[in-house]
């Protein structure tokens, strides 16, 4: 069975996140860093101190000391000490990192401590999240959810500074633990559709979203949704596409798909036993969801990432040609 439970955990897991944390900056006095773009997730907060973050295109932002950040396939980037300083490249400083640190600047005399880290998705499924969030999201700790976060950064830090067994384990858990409390964060600051994140924040679609993820193999009508929300199908309807960004039944097929592509990635099902994990009747109906969504069909896809594994570079991403929203339907998906 493919379906779990919760939306969140499920697409967190289909994510596979590979998580880096640091190095960590201390520093003092004057300075500033030009960090380059990058894929997916970073995310960070300030353990001591303030800086700025300065992202191109957006209003420089001054982070105080208990603010967390999360950047989403941003562009360019400064953290800075003051608006006037000049940044030099980030990279040649990082590699100089000792100990999981950089330091700029006396040790005497730092003021500031930054623990961040980098959140790295599988290629297949990355825009489940990354296509929901802006490049930048601040929690100040004066945020309901801003001490909670906060707390995190510091046992985060802690763990950094430490050689204890099983370190590198309780850092990415730790650090995947902040990236769920972050999209909690960024739910609730957002009027904007906010995809699976929607489900976080309103009991009504968060119960049919549930239940869609409990079992995606069910042959989900509108009608049986609008009843588990305890909404007309129309006001259900309204609220869901309102929240979700798409309509119901296009998000089931979304989610569905979203399964199928880990699945064939990972070589783990036939396609008829797919079809029938994913709610269809039969490996045609399958193949024609599986191509208007991800642009070809389940047996190219499967052995375009079987060449790309045996391709010595593997850099071969088999990308959906189909948008949110194409084609919605609102009866019962075969």
């Amino acid at each position: 069975m493919l379906g779990f439970r919760d939306p969140v955990a499920d697409a967190i897991g289909l994510l596979r996140p590979r998580t880096v944390i640091g190095p960590n900056l201390r520093a003092a006095g004057e300075w500033a860093l030009r960090f380059d773009t990058f894929l997916h997730v970073r995310i960070g907060g300030l353990v001591r101190g303030t800086c700025w973050l300065i992202l191109d295109g957006h209003e420089p932002v001054l982070l105080q000391e208990g603010d967390t950040f999360m950047l989403g396939n941003p562009p360019p980037y400064v953290l800075a000490s003051t608006l006037d300083a000049s940044p030099r490249p980030a990279a040649p400083v990082l590699a100089g990192a000792e100990d999981g640190f950089v330091r700029i600047g006396p040790a005497s005399e730092e003021d500031l401590y930054v623990c961040v880290g980098h959140i790295a998705f599988d290629d297949q499924n990355a825009a489940l999240l990354t296509d929901l969030l802006p490049p930048l999201v601040i929690v100040r700790e004066t945020d309901p959810h801003g001490r909670r976060l906060a707390q995190l950064i510091d046992l985060l830090a802690t763990e950094v500074g430490l050689t204890a067994a099983g370190g590198p384990l309780v850092q990415n858990h730790l650090a995947q633990i902040l990236l769920v409390h972050m999209l909690r964060a960024h739910a609730a600051q957002t009027d904007r559709p906010t995809g699976w994140l929607g489900a976080l924040n309103e009991d009504g679609i968060g119960a049919a979203l549930r239940a869609v993820h409990a079992d995606v193999a069910h042959s989900w009508s509108l009608k049986e949704l609008a009843e588990i929300s305890h909404m007309s199908r129309s006001a259900f309807a309204q609220a869901f596409k309102s929240h979700v960004g798409i309509p119901p039944l296009e998000y089931l097929i979304q989610w569905r798909m979203s399964l199928a592509r880990d699945a064939l990635a990972r070589d783990t099902l036939s396609i008829s036993e797919l079809a029938r994990a994913t709610g269809y009747q039969s490996e045609s109906a399958f193949s024609t969801a599986f191509r208007r969504v991800v642009g070809s069909s389940p047996v190219q896809f499967r052995n375009q990432v079987r060449q790309a594994r045996r391709s010595p570079a593997g850099t071969t991403v088999v990308r959906s040609s189909a948008q949110p929203g194409d084609d919605p339907r609102d009866e019962a998906v075969a």
